[in-house]
């Protein structure tokens, strides 16, 4: 028996000092920081996985990455208002602490269950990425147009991929800005040398002290489709992925005077419009060059890249003549759009105007015996918050909510995944980065806390 507990002893300490040096050797090799060091020595679940993929040997994580067809799609999107965050958060904006932040993102992410991540690329007509096309991101930079030193999306889809995660590039088509101000806007901004040009002015719109690419435009047409096929031929993202901004919305004073509403007339006085062709159905047909055009492109280049729309969720809104003027009728009718929806429906059950059990059966309804696979899109931002006039008020302050949610989900057939808005709201406790979050209630803080602690559970419950 003396023997024996030597023994023992003797394994436990030889079992301790591997753990130490590959820990150290993790350390060294990613450039972890003393507290991320720690972090993976006594929490992280996947530490030799990552060696292994590291050194050669990892094929199989990254391969499941590739071949993640058979998971349900659990993704989380991470938008420019996190990347703003990290830039706040860090002194010396390198690519090493970028790798840090990104690690910590996946880490945090795959605790929670998820299998995919939507990264925000193209949030105002600049990029995370070396483009060729869009000036460099302020909210990576600090200033459009400003070189980081590195590549983000170059570096997020190695250490997604490194980690078993799906990547997909969310881009907005149309956006230029959320103010109206060119000098706002880099020198080498298309937008602004359009803008300033004595024949090209239209290619951009201001409407609402905001800045559009001009949908029925073809050359913007063009630069768009050109920035999307820069990010399929040189990065190894596995989908393409645009949210709900497309036109913006008017009103019945504006809706036939505002915005593109020029190029309409004149395409009436030319003939190069139908006659019998309204303003409304113009719009959705600049919108589904686009969006057919993406497709195609997407397509000739990697077949396996998906190219996925999260539309608004209510579809009375999305059918309304004044606003989006996205089709989605005939996108689930016809081949060449899109390979899913991911409707948003970011509502509770008692919600007067979009419930998210009649919501969610309106778009079962929509997408049945189609080839487009349905997600949905939930609303962790809402939960906590709310004012009292809302009928959903009560369930926004029940963490609940969302396991109800996705037990429903879980049992639609024809619902493929979700995905989460947005990725802040997992990490609410986080002492690094300075997400808009960590400044909640903390009655807030406990039900987002709570959320994700369920999150974990619903997916390792789903996964046996």
């Amino acid at each position: 028996m003396k023997h024996f507990v030597q023994n023992l002893i003797l394994v436990i300490i030889l079992t301790i000092l591997l753990l130490f040096s590959y820990a150290f050797l993790q350390k060294k090799t990613e450039n972890f920081g003393l507290s991320e060091f720690y972090q993976f020595l006594f929490e992280h679940p996947s530490g030799q996985q990552e060696n292994a993929a590291k050194n050669g040997a990892g094929e199989e994580e990254s391969q499941q990455a590739k071949d993640g067809e058979n998971n349900t799609y659990r993704a989380v999107w991470l938008s420019y208002l996190e990347f703003n965050a990290y830039r706040r958060s860090v002194t010396d904006p390198t690519e090493k602490s970028f790798r840090k932040f990104f690690r910590h993102i996946l880490y945090r992410s795959k605790k929670c269950g998820f299998n995919r991540i939507i990264v925000q690329v193209r949030p105002f007509g600049d990029a995370l990425y070396r483009s060729g096309y869009f000036p460099w991101a302020a909210c990576i930079s600090g200033t459009q147009g400003e070189d980081p030193g590195y590549d983000p999306l170059s570096v997020m889809v190695e250490l997604a991929h490194k980690k078993g995660f799906r990547i997909e590039a969310w881009i907005n088509p149309y956006r230029v800005s959320s103010g109206n101000d060119l000098d706002e806007l880099s020198e080498d901004n298309p937008a602004k040398i359009w803008a300033l040009s004595s024949d090209k002015t239209r290619n951009v719109l201001s409407y609402d002290d905001a800045l559009y690419y001009n949908p029925s435009s073809e050359e913007a047409q063009e630069l768009i489709i050109n920035g999307v096929k820069e990010i399929v031929e040189n990065y190894e993202v596995d989908g393409i992925h645009m949210d709900d901004y497309f036109y913006p919305t008017f009103n019945e004073a504006n809706v036939d005077s505002a915005f593109d509403s020029l190029e309409y007339q004149k395409g009436l006085s030319d003939g190069t419009i139908e006659k019998n062709t309204s303003l409304a159905d113009w719009r959705r047909k600049n919108v589904n060059t686009l969006v057919s055009a993406l497709y195609q492109t997407i397509k000739s280049i990697d077949p396996d890249v998906s190219f996925g729309i999260s539309p608004a969720g209510n579809l009375s809104n999305l059918r309304s003549d004044l606003q989006y003027y996205v089709d989605v009728d005939t996108w689930v009718k016809s081949e060449g759009y899109v390979d899913y929806l991911m409707p948003q429906i970011y509502w509770g059950y008692t919600n007067e105007e979009a419930p998210f059990d009649k919501t969610l059966k309106e778009w079962i309804a929509l997408t049945e015996d189609s080839s487009v696979k349905l997600m949905a899109g939930l609303q962790l931002y809402r939960m906590g918050t709310g004012d009292d006039g809302q009928s959903d008020y009560e369930e926004l302050q029940d963490a609940g909510l969302i396991a109800k949610e996705l037990t429903q989900l879980q049992k639609e057939k024809a619902v493929s995944g979700y995905c989460f808005f947005s990725y802040q709201y997992l990490d609410v406790d986080n002492k690094i980065y300075d997400f808009d979050s960590n400044e909640f209630a903390a009655s807030r803080k406990k039900i987002l806390k709570e959320i994700a602690g369920e999150l974990k559970n619903i997916h390792k419950t789903a996964e046996n």
